[in-house]
């Protein structure tokens, strides 16, 4: 009996073995297929990335595009203000002056344009939207022409009355300035790759700033008249005297520096430009409901209040300089 148990107790402790080392092969097994296909996963992983890093100069455009793209937006920016501003004041005029149509016309193309290369990413220039803007240019120029004679041809020539309430004479020169951002960006864009931007050969990041400056000069002269004409009753009125100027200051240095300045403070100042632009509309909406009237009478009130469209012009020109400020940092040479 007592062998018997013996046998038993044997034969169960070599199974109970049997089964062990039975286990210990199954997990090493399964082990070595784990370790495996972790191994072939990160082969698979690597691979994945080494294919998107072969594709990325592909997928993101160059430094010059999105340049490009920039000045696209702050062409935009200033068609729609000139649209809105110029559609407003013609209206009051009665279109008495079927030309009175084109910056309407004119702007609107370049508003639509805009859009367009804002959502280009090739690199080669669009006859259509280069055609464009030449013509927008142009029509800007011709219509600054038209207001100096409208109000020459006023009892009293250039004198304040008439320059307060004549044709304003900054505002063809949006249109203007929007129209040469636009070509500007054209010029940008169709850089060959490894090549510096330029513009007619002149350093572009350079060129833009020193126009974008000019542009801020000229915006915050027509802000002065008219807020001159208004007394400054407001203190606020004083920020699109002066705020402007020193944006202006800032990208004339930057202009005229040499290469591998990042310009930090500039392109601060740019974007405190572009929420002043932004603001401006709703001091400008606070100055219509303090009319007769307010917001009740809008009709007559956004005809004779302070100009809505006007102040995105600022916003429009500082986008412009945050671009060519963009350009000489991605391009030293710009």
């Amino acid at each position: 009996m007592r062998r018997t148990n013996e046998a038993t107790a044997a034969q169960i402790a070599l199974g109970l073995a049997t089964l062990a080392a039975g286990s210990v092969m199954l997990d090493r097994r399964s082990l070595s297929r784990r370790q495996k296909n972790r191994a072939r996963a990160i082969k698979r992983h690597a691979a994945a990335i080494s294919e998107v890093r072969a594709l990325r100069p592909k997928l993101d455009p160059p430094a010059t595009v999105t340049a490009a793209k920039r000045l696209n937006r702050a062409a935009g920016m200033l068609a729609l203000s000139v649209l809105a501003d110029s559609g407003i004041e013609h209206y009051r005029g009665s279109f008495r002056n079927k030309a009175m149509f084109t910056p309407l016309i004119v702007s609107a193309l370049t508003l639509g344009i805009s859009i367009h290369g804002t959502a280009d990413r090739r690199e080669s220039a669009h006859v259509i939207r280069d055609t464009t803007y030449l013509l927008t240019a142009a029509t800007g120029l011709i219509g600054t022409g038209f207001h100096f004679y409208n109000v020459a041809k006023k009892s009293g020539g250039f004198s304040w009355q008439n320059l307060f309430y004549g044709a304003p004479l900054g505002a063809p020169m949006a249109i203007l300035l929007s129209g040469l951002i636009g070509f500007c960006s054209e010029r940008v864009r169709e850089t060959p790759r490894g090549t510096t931007p330029s513009i007619f050969g002149l350093p572009a990041g350079r060129a833009m700033a020193a126009l974008t400056s000019g542009g801020l000069l000229g915006t915050a002269g027509e802000a002065g008249l008219l807020h001159f004409r208004g007394a400054f009753h407001n203190p606020f009125m004083l920020l699109p005297v002066t705020l402007p100027p020193i944006g202006a200051a800032l990208l004339a240095r930057a202009a005229a520096a040499g290469p591998g300045r990042r310009h930090p403070f500039a392109r601060w100042w740019m974007r405190l430009l572009v929420t002043m632009g932004i603001a401006g509309v709703g001091f400008h909406a606070y100055g219509v409901s303090r009319n007769m009237g307010g917001w009740r009478n809008w009709s007559q009130n956004v005809l004779n209040g302070p100009p809505l469209p006007a102040p995105p012009s600022f916003a429009g020109l500082a986008l412009a300089g945050l671009a060519a400020l963009a350009l000489m940092r991605d391009h030293p040479d710009a």
